[in-house]
């Protein structure tokens, strides 16, 4: 009787091998089979004649079906195979084979330790080739990463897909050593995966959003909001007002450098200067311009839209900073008109009631000179080629002026006077970016009703449809919805650190971008998906 021996064994690439015998037929992708010995079944009655010994024959690998990577988000599947995998060696090479895919290439040589060889057409083991293809009806950023013959293979139709194919890959390595054998076939549920920092409450310093790019960049994030001007200050500087900006801020050097860092991240910056709320820094500087009541009282951040002037400064800004920020997205802001909140706007602030007759007809009121307000300054921005987007208070039920068709809808609360329920946007046909505070707004001090949100409530309750408190919108609506942004504001700017706030924010972010990726069920408890980014980080 032949005797076969089982012999389990740890390649370099992290994964088991299955049986290395004597006598075996399974090779790589065969099924494992052992087969009795000519005769075994009569060896004890009846013996075989003595044959000639056979000479014995080299072991054979068969490996296990590979399991699918386990990555923060998920990929969208994986096809299993049988080999070693992969795994990063000294001396290995990144190959592209189209220029444009250099950044990506240099980025992932570096950490995993890899030498950049640039364009190259032959192919070496060990190599890791990213590509670009042609995938009819594929999305810019889906990408395909295949693992085999100990080699790396990432082909996307964009750059932003194969950018996220060595983002994959990284993960792989970082989290289990390396890269599982098969394919990877992954693409983003929604186009906008947001993170929204508010640097004009609080100060961030630059190293500090520099770090968060880079989280955001590997966890497949795709925007990165800055609101840089509210009423305790204007943090970036001006060349056309100088007068605004607040003593700690941000250079244009450095903002740059940012804007420079995310693009290499396939990151677009949206940035936004609210108005004709929020605009406290400006007024500082400017009184003149601050609306007033009937009476004469300051209504505090609020501009007066009745005013030239207030329209020239505004725009003035606008356009300088277009230039600072090449993307194609402009936050307007739009919420928190003061001049709205009264119960007789009309009444209480009659230059603005006067202004919109004039502007309008008759008929107008405060929300009509407000809704033009709105579409003058995206007016400003789309010629500039910008995509305007609003907070959902600053658009208005029942106004003879409507809001321009293509700004997006930035829907964050159902709590404002006049509320106005996400359906009512969707149904105009708008497309609407969630930010729902109920979920995604982190405020710093936690003050009126607000808590900290926690990634275990995103990730077990909240999906890109729950726009508004904790209920979810007809699913014929989820092709408006574009995607969804975690907001950090600073309403108590002193209450966290930089630290604190990289810190509290961290699992929200995970679990967030996982339910963009994909808005099913997670395969993954919460516990098992908070291991999971223990290991990866």
């Amino acid at each position: 009787m032949l005797i076969v021996a089982v012999v389990v064994v740890t390649v370099a690439a992290g994964v088991s091998l299955g049986l290395l015998a004597t006598g075996g037929d399974g090779g790589p992708g065969g099924s494992e089979q052992r087969r009795s010995a000519p005769g075994t079944s009569q060896a004890a009655s009846s013996p075989a004649p003595k044959q000639p010994a056979a000479p014995t024959p080299s072991p054979t690998r068969s490996y296990p079906l590979s399991k699918a990577p386990q990555t923060i988000p998920a990929v969208s599947s994986h096809t299993a195979a049988r080999g070693p995998g992969w795994r990063p060696a000294r001396g290995e090479r990144v190959v592209v084979s189209d220029p444009k895919l250099a950044d990506e290439g240099r980025l992932i040589a570096g950490e995993l330790g890899l030498t950049y060889a640039g364009e190259k057409e032959d192919s070496r083991a060990g190599d890791v080739r990213l590509a670009l293809s042609e995938g009819k009806g594929a999305g810019p950023e889906s990408y395909t990463m295949t693992v085999r013959d100990g080699r790396v293979a990432i082909n996307g139709p964009g750059e932003a897909g194969v950018f996220y194919g060595t983002r994959t890959l990284k993960q792989e390595v970082r989290g289990g050593g390396a890269a599982p054998e098969g394919v990877v076939r992954d693409a983003p549920a929604k186009p906008v995966r947001g993170f929204m920092l508010d640097i004009a409450r609080k100060h961030f310093t630059a190293d500090w959003i520099r770090d968060r790019v880079r989280e955001l960049g590997d966890l497949k994030f795709n925007q990165l909001g800055l609101h840089f001007s509210d009423d305790q200050g204007f943090r970036i500087e001006s060349d056309s007002h100088p007068e605004i900006v607040s003593q700690q801020h941000l250079t244009k050097a450095q903002v740059r450098d940012i804007v420079k860092l995310a693009a290499a991240r396939h990151i677009t910056v949206v940035p936004e200067i609210d108005s004709p709320g929020h605009l406290g820094a400006v007024i500082a500087a400017h009184p003149d311009l601050q609306l007033r009541n009937v009476n004469g009282v300051a209504t505090r951040g609020a501009i007066d839209i009745s005013k030239a002037e207030s329209a020239e400064i505004v725009d003035d800004l606008l356009n300088e900073y277009a230039g600072l920020f090449p993307g194609g997205q402009w936050h307007l802001g739009g919420d928190e008109y003061q001049a709205l909140v009264v119960s007789n706007p009309e009444a209480s602030y009659p230059q603005l009631a006067a202004a919109a007759r004039e502007a309008y007809g008759s008929g107008a009121d405060v929300a009509d000179l407000a809704t033009g307000w709105l579409n003058d300054r995206a007016a400003t921005v789309r010629a500039h080629d910008r995509t305007p987007r609003a907070w959902n208070d600053g658009f208005f039920r029942n106004t003879s002026v409507q809001p321009d068709k293509d700004i997006q809808v930035a829907y964050w609360t159902g709590k404002e006077i006049g509320a106005r329920v996400p359906v009512e946007y969707l149904r105009a046909g708008r497309k609407l970016i969630n930010y729902n505070d109920e979920f995604l707004y982190y405020v710093l001090g936690q003050p009126q009703t607000f808590v900290y949100p926690t990634g275990q409530r995103i990730y077990e309750q909240w999906t890109p449809r729950v726009v508004r408190g904790t209920e979810a919108v007809s699913e014929t609506y989820d092709d408006q919805i574009l995607g969804g942004s975690f907001a950090v504001w600073c309403d108590l700017a002193n209450s966290q650190t930089q630290a604190q706030v990289a810190a509290g924010i961290r699992m929200p972010l995970r679990a967030l971008v996982q339910k963009l990726w994909d808005a099913d069920r997670p395969a993954l408890s919460w516990t098992d998906f908070k291991a999971l980014a223990d290991r990866l980080d």
